[in-house]
Formats: structure tokens, C-alpha cells, sequence
């Protein structure tokens, strides 16, 4: 069945659902220490989003290690135990195949410390109380 959405509309249904499933199973398999890597096992790692492919043959992993320390070593650890990484995954999901995990930091903490920074500056919020002054819908009413 052909996409009838063109490629900028987002993610399917299906595509979120399984992106999901898989984030929770692949938390779960780095909590419980389920990989043999006594390297990544000692690290608390978070796994905040998973995106998948349009095929769900490649599934990419957001993930922050606990206190956003030592992202490259977290990152080659789970680079270096994907094949076990997948496997373990794999067990508990109903796809025809495994998805390729890949693994990238995840930027949403930092993004939304720099909006809040952002948000928070004297002249942002000069503006934004300006423009809260000239409502519309206060000429519309009538005296």
C-alpha cells in the first residue's frame, strides 16, 4: 500500500507504536543489565525516544546517559554491543524483522533549557507583555 501522506507529514501510526515498543524494551533490557559489557552495565542510561524507519528496518535510539556525562563513552558502549542490543530487543517485539538500532544523543533537555533561557530574557519578555497589550478582541467589544 502506497503512503498517501508526502514525506514531510510525520510519522504513522504504526511507525510511533512500534518506535515505542521498542523504546520500552530496550530500557528495560539496559536496566536490567541484559548485555554482558560490564562497561555499559555500570552506566545509567536513559532512552528518551526511538524513531523508525517508514519500513521499520531501522529503528534510532535517543538516548542520555544520567547527568548527560560521558555521552561518548554511553554511545560507544551501545555501539559496540548493538548485534546483542538487537537480539535482546527483538525477543519480545511480533515484526517480521529486527530493526538496525541505531544510537544518537538526545538534544530535547538541551533544546528546552535554551527556550526557557530564551523565554526568560528581559527583552523576550518585553516583547511578549507588548503584545499582550494590543488584544483584537478588546476593540471588538463594544463600550
Amino acid at each position: 500500500m502506497a503512503n498517501r501522506f508526502p514525506s514531510g507529514s510525520g510519522p504513522s501510526q504504526r511507525q510511533l507504536r512500534v518506535g515505542e515498543l521498542i523504546r520500552r524494551r530496550l530500557s528495560d533490557v539496559l536496566l536490567r543489565g541484559d548485555v554482558h559489557d560490564p562497561e555499559l552495565n555500570r552506566m545509567s542510561i536513559t532512552v528518551g525516544e526511538v524513531r523508525t524507519s517508514p519500513d521499520l528496518k531501522v529503528a534510532t535510539a535517543f538516548v542520555m546517559p544520567l547527568g548527560g556525562q560521558g555521552s561518548d563513552e554511553a554511545l560507544a558502549a551501545l555501539r559496540r554491543n548493538r548485534a546483542e542490543l538487537r537480539r535482546q530487543v527483538a525477543k519480545e517485539l511480533t515484526l517480521k524483522f529486527a530493526p538496525e538500532i541505531r544510537f544518537a544523543i538526545d538534544e530535547t533537555f538541551d533544546r528546552m533549557d535554551e527556550t526557557r533561557r530564551l523565554l526568560n530574557d528581559e527583552t523576550v519578555r518585553r516583547d511578549v507583555d507588548a503584545d499582550g497589550d494590543d488584544d483584537p478582541a478588546d476593540d471588538a467589544r463594544p463600550d
